[in-house]
């Protein structure tokens, strides 16, 4: 499969001409049609580009743009067509339909109960995840829908990029015209290649995270990149070939939002791809994040939330309402921010137009919006010289419109698709004026007013008190309204003067008036005319439009963008500021234990002075006085601000909790409110070996990203017991299902570990000569991971409970020459700590939980006073989201049991878990040069 480019007119003569005659093989079953098929659009305004308009003519030949010239001069050979007072633009561009492919499959439902499915489903030399269907075409399936190619037609657009909506790998789409004809619709069989990061219908379990995507996304990189390496090839990979030979053209990531696109730009950076994002509507909150891409943007903005029933109203979020209210400005935020933007109508159809306008009304401009649905799309798929323009040379793709496109009375009346036209309404006259209506032997002055599409008929009458009808309320003093249709050269007239009945009138256009016949009041037929008056004078009752005004006429206001887009958001996000906290207790957790009355100055986000009577210079000045202040806790075991706790892949190690971080988490707050200012975010407990941590602060406003601490140690879940072996699940049919089968999967995964480092070592020790003539290794994701625990690049956080696990997990280590570095939960650590000592590791646990599952039977609430006089690191941890946010209390728990001193219980929320996370040296103390990550209480914290 290769890229199929624009071809040169005289071989590609069946996409541009609007006669079948055009096919290069054309075997007709009537008289052959020679003509030209050439035609002066004439009288029109002619959009040529979102910033190109002239009043002339648009000559077409053979399904192309010829020129547009100004006036009305039509060369020999075109056929005039009259535009009068019409508007021209080119034809819409769509890059994100499912477009004449068939129904849409549907998703694979999934359940941790259900028996595991392991292996694809796809028959054939095809990838060993259903997810990744990078071996797809859309051009072998793509057959022309005729009722959806109207449906866009109306809308004005005459192109699409159509292609699968279905899995995490989408292989490639194409870009084909709307017209009626298979054989004529395809313009590029392979025109972009299309992403996400849902499965789709895959019915596999791995993944069911976005943390899992990613890292599937990533080792498909990896292995395509090993197999187009391989000459010969080992084996045939019908997905891979089609990966492969897919990447050297638009590659388009479809996406939920911003936070997506930050993980995306992750996997581009780190394979040098470049993205566009088919967006998913709230990019406006993050600018920073978009700023410089390319989008593909929705305008399927949300519908008001209900909140007419009180209980109704306090299930609906912040977020919601702001989403609610921002979310029509998005495409103007996004253009003012430097993106590239292109407008699709998927999922607002129905409202597009509506839609349209009111993103004009936010700000974007019309030449914007005109570019976003023309040059834009057409250039994201390297087709500008094809489409999105009425320049000379292009597609004849032509949208035909009543007014001026944006506004609000404004109608598509024609597209044409190569050429061919498609007709979508017929031209409102405006019949504005005068006239005179004979109604059998009597007549009346009559009015016809408003505007085009919207007429309204008035009858004077001659005595307006005797005749003028008791139910014309609204109608003036000596006038009855009447109400007229309009079809084609077509008209209807009804109305009432009197309590007997309604007038009823039919008729026709002829030279100079309306004319038919219609029923009187008591049902007698009658003749009727409608001439206009001779000094008809045809007034405009157009009122200007000031979209930025309410129904009050004030300007309309609109809340700001809040970092995070939650509730407790600020506006403006906190900056680093120099502090100087006096006369405060500070608890230190260094040798000088707590001091009273001390100061402490901050800058630059460090500790820079500990003392009495310190200099405030420039500081902004805290008095302390009565209060506490103390490092911040740190969470060595949470899962808060996660979009995904697990994956199901018995080995996970390939899955980074960085990219399921959810920074609008308000458990961040509320961890803040509790004086937490870092977490370990760890992977669930399915899976023996779990997916890479993540180590934050609570840095609330910030992006993933940005919560990420710098330059921290690398850290991964592991887990044993009853979680991992599905002791749960009766219906589980994965390896491993006893605790001797984890201990196994660990043994072997160590051993092949060790194997791929021995290969890599052997093949970076071999010449460039022999490199030139040798594959190297396969990357794998997965043994990288194992790589660096053996090495001591990666270290263990392990969820555990029973002793003889410990002890099997230390002996497995120690045999692979690595220590463990911290058991959590491990709720019989009282045990075996004298075991943990010995070899090295922590233990992070929990102060009282116990009897909640058989495995937990012998937790006692004196472990973590029991593995600290042992020698054994120690902290108390979380992994709940509410005790998270109350850890003081659960430090305060090891002076009632086990009778430990305030500043060793202090530390075991503090200083303890920065030790086993590596930090100790930045935080977990007050102590100089450490990070300024501080609390201050107005009590003891233990309280």
């Amino acid at each position: 499969m290769t890229f199929t480019k624009w071809l040169p007119i005289a071989s590609v003569l069946c996409l541009l001409a609007s006669s079948a005659s055009a096919r290069l093989i054309d075997e007709r079953n009537d008289i052959a049609d020679d003509r030209s098929n050439a035609y002066a659009f004439t009288g029109g305004t002619i959009h040529v580009d979102a910033d190109t308009s002239l009043e002339g003519t648009l000559l077409v030949r053979e399904g192309r743009v010829v020129a547009v010239n100004e006036g009305a001069a039509v060369p020999a050979g075109y056929v005039e067509v009259p535009v009068n007072g019409l508007h021209l633009y080119p034809g819409f561009v769509d890059l994100d339909q499912h477009y004449g492919l068939g129904d849409a499959p549907k998703p694979a439902p999934f359940s941790f109960t259900d028996a595991e499915k392991l292996m694809p489903e796809t028959e054939g030399a095809y990838a060993a995840n259903d997810a990744i269907k990078s071996h797809y075409r859309a051009s072998d399936h793509f057959k022309v829908d005729g009722e959806k190619a109207k449906e866009l037609r109306t809308l004005g657009f005459t192109a699409v990029l159509t292609y699968q909506h279905d899995g995490i790998a989408r292989g490639t789409g194409s870009l084909v015209l709307l017209g009626d004809d298979t054989h004529e619709a395809m313009v590029s069989a392979d025109a972009a290649t299309l992403y996400s990061f849902n499965k789709g219908s895959s019915a596999q379990g791995y993944p069911i995270s976005i943390m899992g995507s990613v890292a599937l996304l990533r080792q498909t990189y990896l292995d395509a990149s090993w197999y187009a390496a391989q000459s010969p090839k080992p084996f045939t990979d019908l997905s891979l070939d089609g990966w492969i030979d897919s990447q050297s053209g638009p590659q388009i990531f479809r996406v939920t939002g911003w936070q997506d696109i930050e993980r995306a730009k992750r996997i581009a950076e780190e394979f040098e791809v470049d993205y566009i994002y088919r967006a998913g509507g709230n990019e406006y909150q993050r600018l920073a994040v978009v700023e410089g891409q390319s989008l593909i943007v929705p305008l399927s903005f949300p519908e008001a939330p209900s909140v007419d029933d009180p209980y109704d109203a306090r299930n609906v979020s912040l977020a919601e309402m702001k989403h609610w209210e921002l979310a029509p400005s998005n495409p103007a935020m996004l253009v003012d921010a430097g993106a590239s933007v292109a407008i699709t109508a998927r999922d607002a159809e129905k409202g597009f137009f509506d839609n349209l306008r009111k993103a004009i009304e936010r700000g974007l401009s019309k030449q914007d919006a005109l570019r976003a649905l023309t040059e834009t799309p057409a250039t994201m798929l390297g087709t500008s010289d094809h489409l999105g323009s009425l320049k000379s040379g292009r597609v004849a793709n032509i949208v035909v419109v009543e007014g001026e496109l944006f506004d609000e009375d404004a109608r598509v009346l024609d597209t044409y698709v190569s050429g061919v036209r498609y007709r979508v309404a017929d031209q409102h006259q405006d019949y504005a004026g005068d006239y005179v209506l004979s109604v059998g032997n009597v007549s009346y002055d009559f009015a016809i007013e408003g505007k085009p599409g919207k007429p309204e008929g008035k009858i004077t009458l001659a005595a307006a008190d005797d005749e003028a009808g008791d139910g014309e309320e609204e109608a003036e003093p000596g006038t009855v309204k009447a109400t007229l249709g309009f079809d084609g050269d077509l008209i209807s007239v009804s109305y009432s003067m009197d309590d007997a009945g309604p007038v009823r009138l039919s008729g026709w256009k002829s030279e100079h008036a309306w004319q038919g016949r219609g029923t009187l009041a008591n049902g007698d037929w009658t003749q009727w005319s409608l001439t206009p008056k001779p000094d008809q004078v045809v007034e405009s009752t157009e009122e200007g439009d000031d979209s930025s005004k309410d129904e009050d006429g004030e300007d309309e206001t609109f809340g700001s963008v809040t970092y995070p887009f939650a509730a407790y958001g600020s506006s403006e996000l906190p900056q680093a500021e120099t502090l100087l906290i006096r006369n405060v207790t500070v608890w230190t957790n260094e040798d000088d234990g707590i001091v009273e009355g001390a100061d402490v100055l901050v800058a630059d986000g460090k500790i820079a002075a500990i003392g009495n009577a310190l200099s405030a210079g420039d500081a902004r000045v805290i008095d302390g006085s009565g209060k506490h202040l103390t490092a911040g806790i740190i969470d060595e075991h949470a899962h808060i601000a996660l979009s995904a706790v697990n994956d199901i892949a018995v080995n996970s190690g390939m899955v980074r909790m960085r990219d399921a971080i959810d920074s609008e988490d308000v458990n961040i707050y509320r961890n803040l409110a509790g004086g937490v200012t870092a977490a370990q975010l760890l992977h669930g407990s399915s899976n023996p070996v779990g997916g890479q941590s993540a180590l934050v602060k609570m840095r609330w406003g910030k992006t993933p990203d940005e919560m990420l601490i710098e330059d921290a140690d690398g850290f991964i879940k592991f887990a044993l017991g009853e979680n991992v072996k599905r002791s749960w699940n009766a219906n589980s049919i994965r390896y491993p299902q006893t605790r001797m089968g984890v201990e196994q999967i660990y043994r072997d995964t160590f051993t092949r570990a060790e194997a791929y480092e021995q290969a890599w070592a052997d093949y970076n020790a071999l010449s460039r000569r022999q490199k030139e003539r040798t594959s190297p290794p396969r990357r794998d994701l997965v043994l990288d991971t194992m790589a660096e625990i053996i090495n001591g690049e990666r270290f263990i956080s392990c969820h555990s409970y029973v002793q003889s696990e410990i002890n099997m997990l230390m002996h497995v280590a120690e045999d692979h020459d690595f220590r463990v570095n911290t058991f959590t939960h491990i709720l019989e650590g009282y045990k075996v700590a004298d075991k943990m000592a010995e070899h090295g590791a922590g233990g992070s646990t929990f102060s009282d939980w116990w009897n909640y599952k058989w495995e937990v039977i012998y937790a006692i609430p004196y472990n973590v006073a029991l593995m600290t006089q042992a020698g054994v690191v120690s902290a108390i941890n979380s992994d709940s989201q509410e005790m998270s946010r109350r850890l003081n209390q659960e430090a305060a728990k090891a002076v009632k049991y086990g009778g430990m001193s305030e500043q060793e219980a202090w530390k075991l929320v503090t200083l303890n878990p920065a030790k086993l996370l590596h930090l100790d040296d930045r935080m977990g103390s007050v102590a100089e040069g450490k990070d300024a990550d501080l609390v201050l209480w107005n009590e003891n914290p233990l309280s």
